[in-house]
């Protein structure tokens, strides 16, 4: 069974790099949203098993979703991916719930890592 996948970012670019780097062979289905409202209007709709959350977007930003994310409990597994890598933002988005933060590009093999670790992949 496919495990349901979101891509949240508000740049077209970077959801399709996003989706190329995903593990090859990795059972899933991935939706993608352009911003923080539409991810939430997508996780309360559909159940997820994986977010990738981008942070800088309009509307509501990756904190927001984050924020809401830990109130609401809508998704387990939060990879956030942005090119905001100041520790001050690792370390807020690790107390938010995220799993890991990974700076853009994404790098295939880190991501696989962090899968493994787990137990996505």
């Amino acid at each position: 069974m496919s495990i349901p996948v979101l891509i949240c970012d508000d740049s077209a670019l970077a959801r399709k790099q996003v989706k190329k780097s995903l593990p090859q062979g990795w059972d899933i289905d991935v939706g993608m949203v352009t911003n923080g409202k539409e991810a939430l209007d997508y996780l309360r709709q559909n159940q997820v098993g994986v977010l990738f959350l981008d942070l800088t977007m309009p509307e509501i930003d990756g904190i927001g979703v984050l924020e809401a994310n830990k109130a609401e409990k809508l998704v387990d597994f939060v990879v956030v991916i942005s090119a905001d890598i100041q520790p001050e933002m690792k370390s807020k988005v690790e107390g938010l719930g995220a799993l890991a933060f990974i700076n853009k590009p994404v790098n295939t093999e880190k991501l696989s890592v962090i899968l493994k670790e787990y137990g996505l992949l």
